[in-house]
């Protein structure tokens, strides 16, 4: 098998990662030694440069999505290519990468199908790049394909100052929409205004957030609402949309929606409910590099503004973890090896 490395050996101390060998919450999260790593066909090692802190990764470490223990953690993040594998066309050793969807990101070092990264354009850093891809990607495609936005569609994005949502307010803004967001303190609020919302509803505040939809237009709803918190915003939120209206549900920070009667959908005006994925729209590699293409160029041009709210060295991971679960947080966490 042929094998490039760049700046000698790959990783040749070994290298140390995140794991989470039972389910749970934060304390199950370790920083664990292990051996180096070296690329198969088709695979690169990369340095991990930073990582980002998604709530899949909660998701994953709480058991909701089942992995095979001990996991590894994080999928997210960005560095440079140290060593390839045969038959890698599309990166070398020395480039400058971003991911998404590859497991194992907290660490020093990640293998990853090398069809999987993206190039990072200059002037954009590791840091930038990695709290732009997950996050970025999701954004784009719930604003750009699952329900394409265009000039004077209304949209409620719920969590609007959080890691996804300031993303998803900008993008949206600049379809057309008219953007309105709902956040927990009137300092995300601003936050979010500060994105672009046209106008933003606090949960805490007076009337339930579906009956502020229907006042400040007209008794009408919104064309789309896209919906990451779940069990605490789901019903109220079908009754925020227009007649044939789009609820988008992309997560479940508050927890599972239960099941429902579909006779609902017909009840609150022919509605129309999705549970996408990031995976499904960027499943070939030109999709990827597309919709990361237009994420991180976007960002390259200042087009785009990526808020960094915290960072933490990788040890500190089960912090970091804690920080995202409790709602305080506004923009990305990152955990820097």
């Amino acid at each position: 098998m042929a094998l490039v490395i760049a700046h000698g050996a790959c990783c040749p101390a070994g290298m140390k990662a995140i794991r989470a060998r039972r389910t749970g919450g934060p304390e199950v999260l370790e920083l664990v030694d292990l051996p180096p790593l070296r690329p198969g066909p088709g695979e690169a090692v990369v340095r991990v440069e930073a990582a980002g802190v998604n709530y899949v990764d909660v998701y994953v470490r709480s058991g909701v999505y089942p992995r095979e223990l001990p996991a590894a953690m994080g999928e997210e993040g960005a560095g440079t290519v140290e060593a390839i594998g045969e038959g890698v066309a599309d990166v070398a050793p020395g480039d400058r990468v971003a991911w998404a969807h590859v497991p194992g990101s907290y660490a020093t070092h990640v293998l990853a199908r090398a069809d999987r990264l993206v190039t990072v354009p200059p002037g954009v850093s590791a840091r930038v790049a990695a709290a732009a891809m997950l996050q970025g990607m999701t954004a784009h495609y719930l604003a750009h394909a699952t329900f394409p936005l265009k000039e004077g569609d209304g949209c409620l994005v719920h969590a609007a100052a959080g890691g996804v949502g300031l993303l998803l307010v900008q993008m949206a803004k600049r379809c057309g929409a008219r953007v309105m967001g709902t956040t927990s303190t009137a300092e995300k609020a601003r936050l979010a205004s500060g994105a672009g919302a046209d106008e933003c509803i606090l949960y805490s505040g007076g009337l339930p957030f579906d009956e502020e939809i229907r006042a400040r237009t007209a008794g009408r709803g919104v064309d789309v609402v896209y919906d990451s918190v779940g069990a605490a915003t789901f019903d109220r939120s079908l009754r925020a949309l227009r007649p044939r209206g789009m609820l988008v549900l992309f997560g479940q920070s508050s927890g599972r929606v239960p099941p429902f009667d579909l006779q609902l959908l017909n009840t609150h005006g022919s509605l129309f409910v999705t549970r996408p994925a990031l995976r499904d729209y960027i499943a070939t590699r030109s999709e990827l590099l597309d919709r990361a293409g237009a994420v991180l160029g976007s960002v390259a041009r200042g087009e785009l503004a990526i808020r960094i709210h915290a960072e933490f060295p990788l040890a500190r991971a089960p912090e970091a973890h804690a920080a995202l679960e409790s709602r305080a947080t506004s923009g990305k966490l990152l955990l820097i090896p």
